[in-house]
């Protein structure tokens, strides 16, 4: 005889539910709700003009995008549908069903205040004690625009294209001039083909406008570069006394390249390499992350693909956060950052950098692995000190921390997570969309962190 538990959906509750009692009383909503409760969110509320039908407030609104963010629940519709069909987005709701449209306009217009809140958070992991600032990694990985690489529009695509619209317009023209209306093929309308054209090309010479000028910032910022090289070529002959050797650094090109490309739907995005091979349009999405905690510290998404030139900014951001966070005092990163000038850069900020210059091998020969380290140098410059250091078995041993740092977060949040794509557009959105992320992955690694 088969013993099943009964099937009831019909019964009536004898008492008000109340959705404190649908979640268990360790789980990351409630913790997500607990923190963002004690969040300072008065620079959101104020903003409100308190006229018309009540408004949700912040904190509820804030705890959906962070939970579905942390949860893998991007887009407003989703969370709206969430609402409904989740327990833990009912609870963090309060029972409560805020559209998309709502949800979608407070992601949109809070970014730069969300950015803020990202700070708060550390304060707070400060004070529970998760977060301590001593060794800390940077990377950076390439996260997809809210864009087609197929919407991109080359210099000279654009050229060809422009080209042949011109000789269509012309040649529209010349129907409507002629005497003869047999000429025009049933069911065209010369004014509205016109039209069209006349707006492809206005397009099309906006587009060219903003490749001409991005690709003379290009050749500004490389014409400093190269006489940058120049004047270190000069003086190191100088100090020598002898010719430098091989050939002098070839003068940058000016104006756009026919390579030069500008994406229509989202024209701050960049054409950029990924890993595996290929190439996708993209932002660049660098992250400092804690050694001892896995906690993002900060972050910052660029146009460039290449990592070489954002040591500079990510000091800064490190430098603006609170004095008690306290100050790293080692920096890890592979060798895309390595360069004489950051290494420079780190040692002015008071941080010991440990970028690798050069590609290191996955399996390193016994003999190379347990080496003795050189002698010191004597009177090291910043760069030679460096050296030294990745040369010991203790700076070994502390470089091999960069691999479990910043890749693990990363991994987390694009195969975990499942954040791969940008839902918004332009730099400035994504950079608070990319806070949002880091800030949705720090509270679930607090989360974590506080049943340790």
């Amino acid at each position: 005889m088969s013993n099943f538990r009964t099937i009831d959906r019909e019964t009536g509750y004898l008492l008000p539910p109340s959705v404190d009692e649908w979640l268990p009383e360790r789980h990351l909503a409630r913790f997500v709700v607990e923190v963002i409760d004690g969040l300072d969110l008065s620079a959101m509320s104020n903003s409100y003009r308190g006229a018309g039908s009540a408004s949700y407030h912040p904190a509820l609104l804030l705890g959906l995008l962070v939970y579905g963010y942390a949860t893998g629940v991007f887009s407003s519709r989703k969370l709206e549908r969430a609402t409904y069909d989740s327990v833990a987005f009912r609870f963090i709701a309060a029972n409560d069903h805020p559209d998309h449209d709502t949800i979608a306009t407070f992601r949109r217009r809070f970014l730069k205040e969300i950015e803020g809140l990202f700070v708060r958070l550390l304060e707070l992991a400060r004070e529970m004690g998760m977060l301590k600032i001593g060794t800390v990694a940077l990377d950076g990985t390439k996260i997809h625009a809210n864009a087609s690489r197929h919407s991109a529009l080359s210099y000279e695509h654009a050229g060809k294209i422009e080209a042949q619209l011109k000789a269509e317009v012309a040649d529209l023209l010349a129907r409507a001039e002629a005497a003869d209306k047999a000429d025009v093929p049933d069911g065209m309308s010369i004014p509205e083909e016109l039209a069209r054209r006349e707006k492809r090309l206005a397009k099309l010479a906006e587009a060219r406008a903003k490749i001409e000028a991005r690709a003379k910032e290009r050749y500004e910022r490389e014409k400093a570069e190269h006489e940058a090289k120049l004047a270190a070529r000069a003086a190191k002959a100088k100090a020598t006394g002898k010719k430098s050797g091989g050939k002098p650094p070839q003068p940058p090109t000016e104006g756009a390249l026919p390579t030069d490309q500008i994406n229509l739907t989202d024209e701050e995005s960049r054409i950029m390499p990924v890993a595996g091979g290929g190439f996708e349009q993209c932002y660049n999405a660098q992250a400092v992350v804690a050694a001892n905690s896995l906690l993002v510290i900060a972050a910052q998404v660029v146009q460039a693909p290449n990592d070489k030139q954002q040591i500079e900014p990510l000091l800064q951001r490190i430098e603006a956060l609170p004095a008690e966070l306290g100050k790293p005092t080692t920096l890890l990163a592979d060798t895309g950052y390595f360069s004489e000038a950051n290494v420079m850069l780190c040692a002015a900020a008071q941080i010991d950098p440990m970028i690798a210059q050069g590609r290191q091998s996955h399996y390193p020969p016994l003999s190379e692995r347990f080496a003795k380290a050189p002698p010191a140098p004597q009177n090291p410059t910043a760069l030679d000190a460096m050296s030294y250091r990745l040369q010991t078995p203790e700076g070994k041993k502390l470089y091999a921390l960069r691999k479990q740092t910043p890749e693990p977060v990363f991994g987390i949040i694009k195969s975990v997570m499942g954040f791969r794509q940008f839902l918004l557009r332009g730099l400035e959105k994504v950079q608070g969309e990319w806070s949002l992320v880091t800030m949705a992955w720090n509270m679930k690694r607090m989360f974590a962190l506080a049943a340790a």
